[in-house]
């Protein structure tokens, strides 16, 4: 999947806040930031051993999994079988573990143990439990965007600019229980990094800001880059433009 691909998917943002008005259950949201293809990876695999319906002792399991000696392909496939056992005693194996993991299992251990304690809480409350995971991680309630907004016709920010941009995103944000975690400026771009409640109108939030900033004299594009997959740097953000002017042309 391309860069293009993979930002201003406003549909699947959509979607996203469509499907969880309309399931009933607890959602678990990754706090975590973890590269979006290990993700893959982690439940791809899980999906195939679980078809296999393996199954392991606890305490040979145990041994394995902290021996320097198992390989760690073998280590990953104790660790999906952890995560899949609605078992107290192997919640707290992978718990320990994902205190000192395996260097090429740290995000391996972190998805397990999230696994690990909603089939728990699923089996004792006898409540759904839906995973929701993004590149970015979330908070709570709340999912991780990288926003990057842009200058109108390539001119730099003022410092008054700046001001106006700050002032008007904080709050848009407040106003839908959202908040800004991180803001930076460069020449004719902004990147910003925001929380926001999983159901609140993503595309919204942000032209609302938009709109309300340029009531105070045009200076800012009415098209912005929005992800929940990865924070790209200037280079990549710096390309991005770069295709979109071709596309133009």
């Amino acid at each position: 999947m391309n860069l293009e691909e993979n930002i201003n998917n406003i549909n699947l943002f959509d979607k996203l806040n469509e499907i969880t008005k309309n399931i009933s259950g607890k959602l678990n949201i990754l706090n975590e930031q973890i590269d979006i293809n290990v993700q893959i990876e982690y439940f791809e695999y899980s999906k195939n051993i679980k078809e296999k319906n393996k199954s392991l002792n606890i305490i040979d399991v145990k041994d394995k999994l902290f021996s320097q000696e198992t390989k760690i392909e073998e280590k990953k496939e104790i660790i999906i079988i952890l995560a899949s056992d609605d078992n107290v005693k192997s919640y707290r194996i992978l718990e320990k573990y994902s205190k000192n993991p395996d260097k090429e299992l740290k995000n391996w251990s972190i998805l397990a143990l999230q696994e690990s304690r909603m089939v728990l809480e699923g089996s004792i409350l006898n409540e759904n439990q839906i995973f929701i995971s993004t590149g970015l991680g979330g908070k709570n309630s709340k999912l991780r965007y990288f926003t990057v907004l842009f200058a109108l016709n390539d001119n730099n920010f003022t410092d008054t600019q700046k001001k106006i941009i700050s002032k008007e995103l904080e709050f848009s944000l407040k106003h839908h229980n959202a908040e800004i975690e991180k803001i930076e400026f460069f020449k004719n771009f902004s990147k910003i990094v925001s929380l926001i409640p999983i159901q609140e109108p993503i595309r919204n939030i942000f032209k609302d800001a938009i709109n309300n900033c340029n009531e105070l004299g045009s200076f800012i594009n009415e098209e912005f880059l929005i992800t929940n997959t990865k924070i790209l740097n200037n280079d990549e953000i710096s390309d991005f433009l770069k295709n979109k002017k071709k596309q133009i042309k």
